[in-house]
Parts: C-alpha cells; sequence; structure tokens
C-alpha cells in the first residue's frame, strides 16, 4: 500500500484565517520593508548593549521636560526637550553623530516629534523604541536628580535569567 504526504489546500477568503486574509508581501517587498524600518529605530536592549561596550557612533537625546529628565534618563543621554530642538541642537549635537532619541515609552509620540525636528535640521536620527519606561523595565540604570537607581528585570518585558532575550 503507499500512502502520499497530505497536501495543504489553499485557503480560500472563506477559509483563510484572519491573519492571513491579506496575503504577506512578496519577500523582496518585505525585505526592504523591514531594512527601512531598522534605519529608522532601534530598541532598548541594542542601545544599552551598544552604550555597554562604549559605543561612539551615536548620541542618545532624552526629549522629555526637566521634570522627566530628573525622575530618571539614560546614562550619558543628553537632555533637550523637543520643543527646544529648533534653538538648541546646534549647541548640543554634532550634526555628523547619528541621534538616537526617547521619550517616555509607546504610548507616547515625543520622541517621533522629536526625531522629526532633528531630521528637519539635517540630523541622522533613531528613535527607540520603548522609551525610558522599556529601559526601566528591561532592568537598566538611570541617573536621577538624587542620583543612580536600577529596578529588577520586568518578566514581561526581558529574560530575568539571561543578559539578552536571544533576538
Amino acid at each position: 500500500m503507499t500512502s502520499t504526504a497530505p497536501t495543504a489546500l489553499p485557503a480560500s477568503a472563506e477559509t483563510a484565517s484572519r491573519v492571513m486574509a491579506v496575503p504577506p508581501a512578496p519577500s523582496a517587498d518585505a525585505a526592504a520593508y523591514f531594512a527601512a524600518r531598522l534605519a529608522f529605530h532601534t530598541d532598548v536592549a541594542d542601545v544599552h548593549t551598544a552604550l555597554a561596550a562604549g559605543a561612539t557612533d551615536f548620541v542618545v537625546v532624552d526629549s522629555r521636560s526637566t521634570a522627566s529628565w530628573d525622575q530618571g534618563h539614560v546614562p550619558g543621554a543628553v537632555h533637550l526637550p523637543t520643543a527646544q530642538i529648533p534653538q538648541l541642537a546646534r549647541q548640543f549635537l554634532d550634526p555628523a553623530v547619528p541621534v538616537v532619541v526617547y521619550c517616555w515609552g509607546p504610548g507616547c509620540d515625543g520622541a517621533t516629534r522629536a526625531a522629526l525636528a532633528l531630521a528637519r535640521l539635517g540630523y541622522r536620527v533613531k528613535e527607540m523604541l520603548g522609551g525610558i519606561e522599556y529601559w526601566i523595565r528591561e532592568g537598566y540604570a538611570v541617573e536621577t536628580a538624587d542620583g543612580t537607581r536600577q529596578l529588577p528585570p520586568d518578566p514581561l518585558t526581558a529574560p530575568v535569567d539571561a543578559d539578552d532575550c536571544g533576538c
């Protein structure tokens, strides 16, 4: 007796899942999209790893208010509130050095507004996804008006028993 392996039936409009109701883009289009996305964004883990290794090929900018900055910011970041970028960017930032900007977190467009303001001034800029919220939730230290503070990693956002998530 011979058997053949079952073959997958093409999904029809009636049987397609909501995930596949709009089919994936062709691989070349997907590669272009994801490469472009990475040109505009970075994440807190990559920024932390780079800073811990002594990277000098970018500068981190905190675009929040002074009260927010005092509450906690990425060590070594430059404080440049979004509203002051047009007047102060050239005073604090070298136009030849790419900028990584952050604000509060994923529910805030402040970093996006700051990135836009910097890009309009000619800076190469990336937005740090997750902002200071995910920096703290991943267990990284922050500088505050009262000194350095560090909380344990949130197990919903970072591995608690490893240095990185492996991605």
